[in-house]
């Protein structure tokens, strides 16, 4: 097997299509089931199947996936130290981030970076937490920044600050501009929140259902929406209250769409979290990136 066999299962493994795989590797169909039928005939099993339109994988593609993406990230690791020994502090790295991150004190990090390694490319791309979890573990990203920590022993995890949650309504709420010193209002209000991320202990859902228990509201129904646009767009239109990071709605309250709700037993914040592979190569830019997300004065900026 070789790098570009390996490199077609696992593209398709993480895209779900070979048409889509085919065009994120600028090759035709033809040769992307060519190349999974090498590495399937030399492992001796099939790796996928197609079910409805979908490729999925089967029991032994479930085996094979970790050590290929492992093999891959090994490999993409060998190639950066040793372009990193001639180059010095430049060329490329890769930060996968949560796009609301964008938006906060870690910008300012980014500046500094860019001041003090002008010859580094800086590649900038945006996911959800558990996106930039994969991202990063899969040697796609050199460095993560998501919400929450994450247990996983193939991954380091550092802090690098916190963001503050906020309730936000309808400009036309009737508790808008009030000050809300104890639960008895929300009572009967409608919530609405991320469902509860599989596998992982925190998740912005799981903030919801804690901070509504600690004020005494655990009957309270929540309705569980997977996009913080369409939550914000819900809350906007009087549907319900929405707990979400200060960054995701500055534009909606300086814009008047949206209003911040002063209610001190749900105010909380969530962490931020820098990671990157255990045994993964950081290149010196790299290393100043991860040193300047992660310092003490970063965080004090929160």
């Amino acid at each position: 097997m070789d790098f570009e066999e390996i490199c077609t299962f696992t593209t398709i493994a993480a895209l779900g299509s070979f048409t889509a795989t085919g065009q994120r590797l600028h090759r035709s169909q033809p040769a992307i089931s060519r190349r999974l039928a090498l590495l399937e005939q030399e492992l001796g099993a099939p790796l996928l199947e197609r079910i409805r339109g979908r490729a999925q994988l089967t029991e032994a593609g479930h085996a094979f996936l970790p050590h290929a993406e492992a093999a891959l990230a090994a490999l993409r690791d060998g190639r950066d130290a040793v372009r990193d020994l001639s180059s010095g502090q430049s060329g490329a790295i890769s930060l996968a981030l949560v796009g609301t991150l964008a938006d906060t004190h870690i910008i300012d990090a980014l500046h500094r970076f860019a001041r003090r390694s002008k010859d580094v490319r800086l590649e900038l791309r945006t996911a959800s937490s558990t996106e930039v979890t994969d991202l990063v573990r899969r040697g796609e990203a050199d460095l993560g920044l998501r919400y929450f920590a994450i247990d996983r022993p193939e991954l380091v995890s550092l802090n690098a600050g916190s963001e503050e949650m906020l309730v936000v309504a309808a400009p036309t709420h009737s508790l808008a501009g009030c000050r809300i010193r104890n639960a008895r209002p929300l009572a009967r209000e409608r919530w609405i929140g991320f469902p509860p991320a599989a596998g992982e202990r925190d998740s912005s859902g799981n903030v919801l259902v804690r901070q509504l228990i600690r004020a005494g509201l655990d009957a309270t129904a929540v309705t569980l929406i997977d996009s913080l646009t369409a939550q914000k767009r819900l809350a906007q239109a009087g549907f319900g209250l929405a707990l979400v990071p200060e960054s995701s709605v500055r534009d909606e309250l300086r814009r008047g769409v949206l209003v911040a709700l002063d209610i001190p037993v749900m105010a909380t914040s969530i962490p931020i979290t820098a990671i990157h592979r255990r045994r993964g190569y950081l290149s010196r830019a790299a290393k100043l990136l991860l040193s300047l997300l992660t310092s003490p004065r970063q965080r004090s900026k929160v």
